[in-house]
């Protein structure tokens, strides 16, 4: 199974919503390594600004995942970044930050299987192997 099976099976659903999820995780990767938000380290820095440093550092560190809801989200990712990756993705941005409040922490903590954000070149080379295109 690769990582990017891990990660649609961890945030659960079949069939057409595999399919929509699948969708939507390209799309997430591109948001998060386009020039708004600057990659991992980027997204960190979003979400402490936008007072939920917390929650992305659970899904960084070894320990539980916290939860994130959809509306969290579009707090954090207000603006281009996210209209852009809807559109990719074929979705509204609402139905997107609903499937990233499930698929977000699983990919970041795969992302960073020691407890660290991995540096631009190793990141590049995860999401390759994701199939994204960077």
């Amino acid at each position: 199974m690769g990582l990017m099976d891990e990660i649609l099976a961890m945030a659960g659903g079949s069939g057409a919503q595999q399919g929509q999820h699948a969708s939507a995780l390209g799309a997430i990767m591109s948001m998060i390594n386009s020039p708004q938000v600057g990659g991992l380290a980027g997204l960190q820095s979003m979400f402490q600004q936008g007072g939920l440093g917390n929650i992305i550092s659970s899904w960084i560190s070894t320990g539980q995942n916290l939860p994130v809801s959809a509306s969290q989200l579009q707090n954090v990712f207000h603006g281009g970044a996210l209209q852009q990756a809807a559109q990719q993705a074929g979705m509204d941005p609402s139905q997107l930050t609903g499937m990233m409040s499930s698929l977000l922490p699983h990919l970041v903590d795969k992302f960073s299987p020691n407890g660290q954000l991995p540096d631009a070149s190793a990141l590049q080379k995860m999401m390759q192997g994701l199939g994204a295109s960077a």
